[in-house]
C-alpha cells in the first residue's frame, strides 16, 4: 500500500464518512466491553445477558452494577483519532462520523456531525416520566440505581440495549451518508456487530479504507487495508 497516495486521496476529498467502533476509543483507555471477561459479585457474566432490556426491567441492581463498572469512563479523554477527525471536519473534508461507541468522546473532542448508532451514556432519561438527565447526575447518584428527582422512576441511559432495536431514523441517516460518500473510512471495528455492520453494503463509492489491527469481515471489499492503531494512522493522514 502506498500510504502517501492514500494520504493524497484523503486530502483531496470533501466527502469522507468515518465509520468507527470500539477500537477508536481503546487508546483513550476505554476497553471493548464485548471482548474479555466481565464479573458481577465474583460471577462471570456476558454483556448480552446483563446489558439487556429484560435485565434492566427485572434485575435493575445487577444491570447498573455492570453498566457503571464497564461502560462509564468519565475520566477518558479524546485521543489522536478523535482529534484528527475534528481537524478533517475543520478542513471541510469530513462529512460525518458514524459511531458504534456510546462514550461521547467525538463530541468532547469537538466534532459536530456525529451519528451515534447505539446512543450515548451522556444522555439519560426517566423510564416513567421521561425527564432528561446528564451523565453527571448518574455519576453523582448516591444509589446504585439512579432515580428521577420528579417521580422516583429509574433513570436509564439513552443507549440501545440488547433486545432493543436501533433507532430507525438514525439508521436512515447513516444509510444516506454512507451511500453518498466519496470515501468511506472504517476504523476500530471487526464489523461483527449487526445491524450496524450491515450499513456498509450501501456504500457505492470506489475508496473504502479499513483501519483495524485485526482482519475484518469486509476486508475483501476494501480498497485499502491498514493493520495498525487507529489514532496513529488518523494522525498520520492529517500531517
Amino acid at each position: 500500500m502506498d500510504f502517501q497516495q492514500l494520504k493524497a486521496i484523503v486530502n483531496n476529498s470533501e466527502n469522507i464518512v468515518f465509520f468507527g467502533g470500539a477500537g477508536v476509543s481503546t487508546e483513550s483507555g476505554i476497553p471493548d466491553y464485548r471482548s474479555g471477561k466481565a464479573y458481577i459479585d465474583g460471577n462471570s457474566v456476558l454483556p448480552e445477558e446483563v446489558l439487556s432490556k429484560s435485565c434492566l426491567a427485572g434485575e435493575s441492581e445487577r444491570f447498573f452494577q455492570y453498566y457503571r463498572k464497564y461502560l462509564l469512563h468519565p475520566n477518558a479523554k479524546p485521543n489522536d483519532a478523535h482529534l484528527a477527525l475534528v481537524e478533517l471536519e475543520n478542513r471541510t473534508k469530513l462529512e460525518a462520523i458514524i459511531t458504534q461507541n456510546v462514550d461521547g468522546l467525538h463530541q468532547q473532542a469537538g466534532s459536530k456531525q456525529v451519528i451515534e448508532l447505539h446512543g450515548s451514556t451522556r444522555q439519560n432519561y426517566c423510564m416513567v416520566c421521561g425527564e432528561k438527565y446528564d451523565l453527571q447526575f448518574v455519576l453523582n447518584s448516591r444509589q446504585n440505581i439512579p432515580r428521577c428527582q420528579l417521580c422516583a422512576g429509574i433513570v436509564r441511559p439513552n443507549i440501545t440495549l440488547y433486545e432493543e432495536d436501533l433507532d430507525s431514523g438514525v439508521i436512515q441517516i447513516a444509510k444516506n451518508l454512507i451511500a453518498t460518500s466519496e470515501i468511506l473510512v472504517i476504523a476500530g471495528t471487526s464489523l461483527s456487530v449487526y445491524p450496524a455492520a450491515g450499513l456498509l453494503k450501501y456504500y457505492r463509492g470506489e475508496c473504502m479504507i479499513i483501519i483495524n489491527e485485526t482482519p475484518t469481515r469486509y476486508d475483501g471489499l476494501a480498497n485499502y487495508i491498514i493493520s495498525d492503531r487507529v489514532g496513529k494512522v488518523m494522525k498520520s493522514l492529517i500531517i
